[in-house]
């Protein structure tokens, strides 16, 4: 200590003091053999920790400063004194940037986290528990347009959302087990896995193409038939049957799923995006007016775009037109269930999330006393102008968007204004002048109903930089879902949803540290697990 003393001021030989005291050795209550007396600390671990840093600050100074500012004094209890003057020691070696990330890594990579993941990694599914709806099941169908429900976002709305998200994949799966549509299947509903025991399928839908492929088509790759056949499989309507569940939901609840684009056809439908009326209603009613010498102060002509009208209302070779099947289904479910409290939930992905809303425009207006209809959207694109938005207004459909901002299916087709500036010169005075754009413009088409925002970025599993495919995937919504507080908080750190179906669906974009992980785990062979995934990336 003599030989130390000469060299060094001594005011730094606290330093020698402090770490000769942290090398004392002292029991550990988890290792029995060892017989070392135990003794309680002096100090805190944070405490000891900034005087290091303080006295290593102190050597590393070159030069003192003339001035040096008074130092603020350090709140007991907190290390944000300790952890900027770590950085700034840091920072100073040029460590920083390599370090302290390295640093959070490992405090990420705890046991207790470790644990955790390992158990978002399992195919066991768990669920955020399902609390009783009652008397409130207007409110979370939309009966207020879920005011107040989605920022922050309410658990039971998360809940339903995602229950709903799950329908649509069971809709995926059934179609991807079997793609082909024969001549005979239409008598009967196809069987579904549904993630719900408590519903019951009634009825299997299907959507056909205007349009056909040339015959040789087939003879050139007759294994791919599926992919040119104008009459798709794309949805199914269920029921709920579960006395507990009607219970719970406080009324009869009756789902429409709709998958997202497959085949070639469906395809081709949706770049014909120009938008076309979606009835001579509006027509007839302009000249009856004209007649009675009544001025319209609509001037709002409701269209939609072209090709999803057309899988709409076609008529297959061997199966009635979508439009068709849903209504005849719905009004047969209807007298079935007379006097009961019910309820349709419309419920569709990219493509599906269009066809949902024709068919919620069709319901509103199939019968004088329809029950509540709701449309549960992701990913879903524009379908038609603000005449038809302002139509479903009308007829009290209510419409929730789940977008992921990241996705550009959902800014697509028409003209790329945001719906925002659009509102505020509406609001400016510029109203007639658009909505004579909108009557006249081919592409002035406008998004219907309330928007729940989601985001990649949010995620701390999934890249930023996710590419287009991941951005849109359905589990990947249902993960952001799933994970969302709201608008100004980070991703919800008890998210339930298991990450089995994202790492397999989407391993290219989840971030390194979880896939390496998930091998360290031996959960690297999940992929060979599932040979067939739940839902597949179908970009609208």
């Amino acid at each position: 200590m003599m030989q130390i003393g000469s060299t060094l001021p001594a005011h730094n030989l606290q330093l020698f003091r402090v770490r000769r005291a942290g090398f004392e050795c002292s029991g550990s209550p988890l290792n029995p053999l060892n017989r070392f007396p135990t003794r309680k600390p002096e100090r805190l671990s944070t405490e000891i920790t900034k005087e290091h840093l303080f006295n290593l600050e102190k050597l590393l100074q070159k030069q003192p400063h003339p001035n040096p500012p008074d130092p603020e004094p350090a709140i007991n209890g907190s290390n944000t004194t300790g952890e900027n003057r770590g950085r700034g020691i840091l920072e100073g070696l040029n460590l920083a940037s390599s370090v302290w990330p390295e640093m959070k890594a490992a405090e990420e990579m705890s046991p207790r986290y470790l644990n955790r993941l390992q158990r978002l990694l399992s195919k066991s599914a768990e669920y955020s528990p399902r609390n009783i709806l009652g008397s409130r099941w207007r409110e979370y169908h939309g009966s207020d347009d879920w005011a107040g429900l989605l920022d922050p976002l309410d658990e039971n709305l998360r809940r339903e959302v995602v229950r709903f998200g799950e329908f649509i994949q069971a809709a995926y799966h059934c179609f991807h087990s079997n793609p082909a549509t024969s001549t005979e299947e239409a008598r009967w509903p196809r069987h579904v896995a549904l993630p719900d025991r408590s519903y019951r399928v009634t009825k299997s839908l299907y959507a056909t193409a205007s349009i056909g492929l040339p015959k040789w088509v087939d003879d050139v790759a007759p294994d791919l038939g599926w992919m040119t056949q104008r009459s798709s499989w794309v949805g199914y309507v269920a029921v709920c049957d579960d006395s507990t569940e009607i219970q719970r939901m406080g009324r009869r609840d009756i789902v429409i799923a709709l998958r997202g684009t497959a085949t070639c056809l469906e395809w081709a439908e949706n770049v014909r995006d120009v938008l076309v009326p979606i009835s001579d209603e509006y027509n007839n009613n302009n000249n009856q007016k004209k007649n009675e010498g009544i001025e319209s102060t609509d001037g709002q002509q409701p269209k939609v775009e072209c090709g999803f009208l057309n899988l709409f209302k076609t008529r297959g070779e061997h199966v009635p037109s979508l439009a068709e099947s849903v209504v005849e289904e719905i009004q047969r479910l209807m007298d079935k269930y007379k006097g009961e409290a019910l309820s349709i939930t419309i419920t569709g992905h990219s493509l599906g999330a269009a066809l949902a809303l024709l068919i919620g425009d069709e319901l509103s207006r199939c019968a004088p006393d329809v029950p509540p209809v709701a449309v549960f959207s992701f990913g879903g694109p524009r379908v038609g102008n603000r005449g038809f938005a302002n139509r479903i207004q009308s007829n009290k459909v209510k419409v929730l968007r789940i977008v992921n901002s990241q996705d550009l299916v959902t800014r697509v087709p028409g003209m790329f204004v945001s719906e925002e500036l659009d509102k505020k010169l509406r609001e400016n005075g510029a109203r007639k002048l658009l909505n004579a754009l909108d009557n006249n413009m081919p592409w002035a088409y406008a998004h219907v109903g309330t928007e729940l925002k989601v985001d990649t970025k949010m995620s701390p599993f999934l890249k930023p930089d996710a590419d287009v495919a991941c951005c849109h995937d359905l589990e990947a919504y249902l993960h952001l879902v799933d994970g969302f507080l709201a608008s100004n908080c980070p991703f919800r750190p008890n998210a339930k949803r298991s990450l089995w179906k994202l790492l397999n669906e989407q391993r290219s974009n989840v971030k390194r540290l979880y896939t390496s992980k998930a091998k360290a785990l031996n959960l690297g062979n999940l992929k060979s697990e599932m040979s067939m995934t739940n839902c597949l990336p179908s970009p609208s």
